[in-house]
């Protein structure tokens, strides 16, 4: 887990200029910080981004690369792949506290003052000029890019009010500021960079360039410190917008992420940041006396999920402009949790294991995170292909661990007019005693679930297995399979 952006320990005792000097207090730009305690991360071995998986190789060199440079960054993907994680964590990267004017609008080093009010507050005070520290979260703000952002909310607007209190339009202190100058000796993020307008755009150059800001062309000059990091979705996503070319060019390193390269890795990735142990925990992680059935999801069906999703990622029928979200596999691996989970509050068993039954239930968390083709659109075209989908990735599953002509024989069984129902709240009990009645079924699962890390001793991984069994033959196109108002019917 990311580790808490506040420092645990409490500020320095330094509160004026002369016993900050005291301390050996050395001014250091904020992108010389980054780098200098990015450096000793690594030396000391620790995890530079806790909590972000399938990078370790491709993206995470790419942004030390970019911060050991003294880079403006940009975090260039399609949804879920990590952007405003990773953003949300280079804030650790900074100073536990960093010691600033008291008193300024803006955060003005006492050493190095830049405000005209910073520097004549250090020339009338010297060494008792007032200094506050600042923890390293309040030193990181981030904006969401909204076509309604303007350049006083980013840079900042002539406040008439205290112009008419007599100030000159000469005078900074004319201005109201915006986000970015209140965050000078600190971290400044954009999310979905395209989405600002272009002239609004146009108003960050001199941010990255020249690093300075100048209000409505009166002769007001700030320069800053501070780092840019930006995110956008690859310019072809949407019609919303596009970052202008000077802009790029003004961004240091433009680093491009993806969705996990392996299954394996995304099992992982969907694991660690899904919510399925539930006994006893609330949303908050406070504890609460409800009680409800532990659920085990086995392996086999964790990887179904991300074979769904990788399926959907390589369709023809998909906007793959827009992308498939890590989001989706991990809403589907929650609501599978959730339906075993009722299934163990209506049949009173504890723990209980998912079934092929459960999966259906996944069409819910589908929704909204899979966009198809402006032609195919539609919510039941949607349902029916991931359904395909669906069958796809318990086919791959199913086949990497088994032959489905060694099963041939419990198809067979189906012959002469056998149908078997099976549903999402049939106990596994119920479940495994009505695959009595097919001939060779009960012997098959037996034969599978070692091969999926089940234990055919048990009732629940039993009845997992044999459904596999069901539905692979299905998938095979062996059986036949008729959604009912109790489940799933399968027959020949």
């Amino acid at each position: 887990m990311p580790q808490p952006l506040a420092p645990a320990d409490a500020p320095p005792h330094a509160d004026t200029l002369g016993r900050l000097r005291e301390t050996g207090y050395r001014y250091r730009p904020v992108k010389q910080e980054l780098r200098e305690n990015l450096i000793a991360r690594l030396r000391a071995g620790d995890d530079v981004f806790p909590g972000v998986r399938g990078y370790e190789g491709t993206v995470l060199p790419q942004i030390i690369h970019a911060l050991f440079s003294r880079h403006d960054l940009l975090l260039l993907g399609l949804r879920g792949q990590a952007k405003t994680r990773i953003i949300r964590q280079l804030p650790a990267l900074l100073d536990a506290w960093c010691p600033v004017i008291d008193g300024c609008e803006m955060p003005d080093d006492p050493t190095h003052p830049m405000t005209g009010k910073g520097k004549r507050l250090v020339e009338e005070h010297g060494d008792d000029t007032p200094v506050r520290w600042l923890a390293r979260h309040e030193r990181f703000h981030e904006k969401l890019a909204t076509p309604d952002v303007t350049i006083a909310d980013l840079i900042g607007e002539i406040d008439i009010v205290k112009h008419a209190e007599g100030r000159y339009l000469s005078d900074e202190e004319t201005m109201h500021l915006g986000l970015i100058p209140r965050t000078n000796r600190g971290i400044f993020a954009v999310n979905e960079l395209p989405d600002l307008a272009p002239r609004i755009q146009v108003g960050l150059f001199n941010v990255l360039e020249e690093r300075d800001i100048q209000v409505r062309g009166y002769p007001i000059r700030l320069p800053l410190d501070l780092t840019l990091v930006f995110s956008a979705n690859p310019e072809d996503y949407t019609n919303r917008g596009r970052i202008v070319t000077p802009l790029k060019d003004r961004i240091g390193s433009v680093i491009r992420t993806h969705y996990p390269r392996t299954i394996g890795e995304a099992v992982r990735i969907t694991n660690e940041n899904a919510w399925t142990s539930r006994n006893g925990d609330a949303p908050h992680g406070d504890p609460t006396d409800l009680k409800t059935p532990k659920v085990l999801v086995p392996d086999y069906l964790r990887t179904v999920i991300e074979m769904l999703v990788a399926e959907a990622r390589t369709s023809s029928h998909i906007n793959q402009a827009s992308g498939v979200s890590v989001r989706c596999s991990i809403a589907c691996l929650e609501t599978l949790v959730s339906a075993a989970e009722r299934r163990g509050l209506l049949t009173g068993e504890d723990p209980v294991m998912p079934r092929v039954c459960d999966l259906p239930h996944m069409l819910a968390a589908t929704r909204g995170k899979i966009e198809l083709l402006i032609a195919e659109d539609g919510q039941e075209t949607e349902d029916r292909l991931v359904e395909s989908l669906l069958g796809e990735a318990v086919k791959k599953v199913f086949d990497q661990v088994a032959e489905i002509d060694d099963y041939e024989h419990v198809a067979d069984a189906f012959a002469e007019g056998l149908k078997l129902t099976l549903g999402d709240e049939t106990s596994a009990a119920d479940a495994v005693a009505s695959m009595k009645h097919v001939d060779g079924l009960l012997d098959a699962a037996k034969e599978l679930a070692p091969e999926l890390g089940l234990d055919p001793d048990d009732p629940q991984q039993l009845a997992s297995a044999g459904e596999l069994v069901l539905e692979a033959l299905y998938v095979h196109k062996r059986l036949s399979k008729q959604a009912t108002a109790d489940g799933g019917r399968y027959g020949r």
